[in-house]
């Protein structure tokens, strides 16, 4: 038994990973077949490649799941942080597919960025000419980024119950978001089945509110799968500004892209009757606070450079931007770069932020930046009292030291990669500050553009050695960094 345990803790179960590969693959192969039926039904010849790929897909998957019959279906952390990764690259490369051979066609680069873009739920884009595209493109990048909103490993966990027992915390704990990850059911595929049925059901009044208003049922779809997931792909050239004069729109997509910004987990809580917790939780409170201090300091800016001439563009737009953008969602209903420097550096700010842990958005997350404030509020009262003992408190509860320096090694990190990532692209010929802000923007998976891949613009225009490097950026972001830097140490590959 001791042997056994030993070979668990040093070995990587190749076979296991392989088989829930295969899996997955299997449920991508299902969901291809979503948009072909869709250029179908609007006589796309379209069809062919979606087609194709939904039929590759489904044999690779089927190939693996049927062969990789493993000895023990035990999972350790290892295993858990390289299926996770493992899987969102295996799930961009076969997603890239249609991209390939679509009536508009574009490289690999290109495709890979897009599909990984969607799957990161980034938003960011290297199509240019979005109208010439079929409804099946459409819809397969909101599906892309609907599935990578809650998470692909989390999907797996709620419908194959087996693993449960099969180290389904570890790519629990591997792929969602946050600083801890508390199970809000005792099993942790009730948990995954839990998060999924409340964020199928946002999406479903979601879609229904859209379709009250001026958009059709199919922008409804792709507009509701990019902003309950914080994604931000639309099927429109001009994004959201396409209903600049539907106040409606405007407040639904606000509602909601708030939500998928707040603790899936907390939603939960208040589902079932417990709004005490919604009020005491401090990161909560934060996030409110946020986007009202946003809100006065853009409304104020924009009213002094004269730019609002109405209530609306003076307190709805820039609402929408702010909440569109700590969200990490991207949407855009106007050129927020013309508000002026001081807009363009508070928005900055929320794409460092994020959200809340547990949801949707990306960013640093704002759990963290509490943790990093609190602790330095309490270095600072020692440097007057040395002999004093005090501790991290979040939601009235004692922060692990560990965990503090844990949260404060991964904002280094975070900001070390936005540098590293920005140098990267001006070594390809990006412009210096174009360089560091799509670094920051897909690290971040917040999608948006400033300069030559800002408002009107896409991803386009880079080199495609840039493409790789933010697709890199876009997946250590939403993979919360350690899942991905981990598999570059050599500790990680050493028996």
């Amino acid at each position: 038994m001791a042997a056994l345990k030993l070979s668990h803790r040093h070995f990587i179960n190749w076979r296991m990973l392989g088989m829930i590969v295969g899996w997955l693959l299997l449920i991508e192969g299902v969901f291809l077949l979503v948009p072909t039926g869709t250029c179908i039904a609007y006589g796309e010849s379209d069809w062919k490649p979606f087609a194709a790929t939904s039929v590759l897909t489904l044999a690779v998957g089927g190939i693996c799941a049927r062969f990789c019959r493993p000895t023990s279906s035990h999972m350790g952390k290892r295993d858990g942080y390289l299926l996770t990764a493992l899987v969102w690259v295996v799930f961009s490369i076969f997603g890239m597919i249609p991209f390939l051979f679509c009536t508009k066609a574009v490289n690999i680069p290109d495709a890979f960025f897009e599909a990984m873009s969607g799957f990161t739920t980034t938003g960011a884009s290297v199509l240019d000419s979005i109208e010439d595209m079929s409804h099946g493109i459409h819809l397969w990048r909101a599906l892309m980024q609907w599935i990578g909103g809650m998470g692909i490993i989390l999907f797996t966990l709620a419908v194959i119950p087996m693993l449960n027992h099969s180290g389904g915390m570890q790519m629990f704990n591997a792929e969602v978001t946050g600083i801890t990850h508390d199970k809000i059911q005792p099993r942790i595929s009730q948990t995954a089945k839990s998060l999924w049925l409340i964020y199928i059901g946002l999406t479903a009044i979601l879609i229904f509110l859209l379709w009250l208003g001026p958009m059709n049922l199919f922008d409804s779809f792709c507009h509701a799968f990019g902003a309950i997931s914080t994604g931000g792909y639309s099927s429109h050239e001009d994004g959201i500004a396409a209903w600049t004069n539907s106040l409606y729109i405007k407040i639904v997509l606000i509602v909601f892209m708030f939500l998928g910004g707040v603790n899936f987990g907390l939603i939960y809580k208040c589902l079932r009757g417990n709004f005490k917790s919604l009020k005491q939780n401090d990161v909560f409170r934060t996030y409110i606070a946020i986007i009202l201090i946003m809100l006065v300091l853009f409304s104020t800016t924009i009213m002094l450079r004269g730019q609002a001439s109405n209530w609306v563009e003076a307190v709805v737009d820039p609402l929408f931007q702010i909440v569109s953008t700590i969200t990490s969602t991207g949407f855009s209903t106007s050129n927020y770069e013309a508000w002026g420097p001081f807009v363009l550096s508070l928005t900055f700010v929320m794409m460092f932020f994020g959200a809340c842990a547990g949801s949707t958005s990306g960013g640093a997350k704002i759990d963290r930046i509490l943790y990093l404030f609190k602790n330095a509020h309490n270095e600072l009262y020692r440097c007057l009292f040395p002999n004093s003992i005090m501790s991290v408190k979040v939601n009235d509860r004692v922060v692990n030291p560990e965990l503090v320096s844990k949260v404060i090694a991964f904002l280094c990190i975070y900001m070390l990669l936005i540098v590293a990532g920005g140098m990267a692209l001006t070594a390809c010929g990006v412009p210096l500050v174009d360089s560091f802000f799509s670094s920051f923007s897909c690290l971040s998976n917040t999608g948006l553009g400033a300069g030559i891949t800002g408002y009107g613009n896409s991803y386009d225009i880079l080199p495609d050695p840039a493409k790789w490097i933010l697709s890199f950026q876009m997946l250590t972001g939403r993979l919360e960094i350690f899942t991905v830097l981990v598999l570059f140490t050599p500790a990680f590959w050493r028996r």
